[in-house]
């Protein structure tokens, strides 16, 4: 067997089981792993990174919504927010000087890890009622209590996810399941869940619109595709049983190591 197809196979996996723990993190970390990793350019590693996050997040998403823990009417607004804000990011993707994206991309993420990292994480099962945020569960239905704040809350969120999705072929996870923690009382296990089910959304749509144009996968991006998914499903099994704060300092930890990575490859 060809050792880059054992490489794309090793790769794909280690970055589903990631997606398939934490709910983000697959783009995030498909990106540098196909570009350098396995040598693609980054208009190559686009459609690859796509498409491997959102079939992945889409078996992870059916996995959740059986467990009843997909807010899935959250998830459609994002989604569509997110589909509609896309476009605009793979047009900026195409015109905008690339060390700049990246730059940007970086200083976000770094942001995001710092927060994560630094918050403690709200026990599942805490007694008492949450902190007030944004978005907040009845108690009575385990569904959001919908409002003007919360609408807007969630459709902000999906469109940033969109933008960095056109722009940079990530899943949006890593803004997702963070704004998830940061707004709403949403426990990781559901914002995760929730998380691969407009991941699974938009990178769907959006990989079709990059393989429309002029994209194209091959032997390499379709083995990270497959192995990407069952690395996905074993980690599922294996997330069920971490706590809280294990996932949301996991999640802080891969996306500061991304950052300061590509940080690394930019400048040094």
């Amino acid at each position: 067997m060809n050792e880059t197809l054992i490489l794309a196979g090793v790769l794909g996996s280690a970055i589903g089981a990631v997606l398939g723990l934490t709910g983000a993190g697959g783009g995030v970390l498909a990106m540098p792993a196909l570009i350098m990793g396995l040598g693609m350019s980054l208009p190559e590693a686009v459609p690859v990174s796509l498409a491997a996050v959102s079939l992945a997040a889409a078996t992870g998403a059916v996995v959740g919504l059986r467990r009843g823990v997909v807010r899935y009417r959250a998830a459609g607004l994002m989604a569509l927010l997110g589909v509609l804000s896309a476009p605009v990011g793979l047009w900026l993707g195409h015109r905008l000087p690339q060390p700049m994206l990246t730059t940007v991309f970086c200083a976000l993420m770094l942001y995001i890890a710092v927060r994560m990292l630094r918050k403690p994480a709200r026990p599942a099962d805490a007694d008492g009622p949450h902190e007030a945020r944004n978005c907040m569960l009845d108690p009575a239905t385990g569904r959001f209590r919908w409002n003007t704040r919360c609408s807007a809350t969630l459709g902000l969120i999906g469109c940033t996810a969109g933008l960095f999705t056109g722009m940079l072929g990530v899943g949006g996870g890593f803004l997702i399941v963070p704004a998830f923690r940061q707004f709403s009382d949403l426990s990781m296990q559901a914002a995760s869940a929730t998380s691969l089910a407009v991941i699974a959304l938009v990178a769907a749509i959006t990989a079709s619109g990059s393989l429309i144009h002029g994209g194209g996968i091959g032997t390499d991006g379709l083995a990270f595709i497959a192995t990407t998914t069952l690395g996905l499903l074993l980690a599922r099994r294996v997330g069920a049983r971490l706590s809280e704060r294990t996932l949301q300092r996991l999640l802080g930890g891969v996306i500061l190591t991304v950052a300061l990575a590509w940080l690394a490859r930019q400048y040094l």
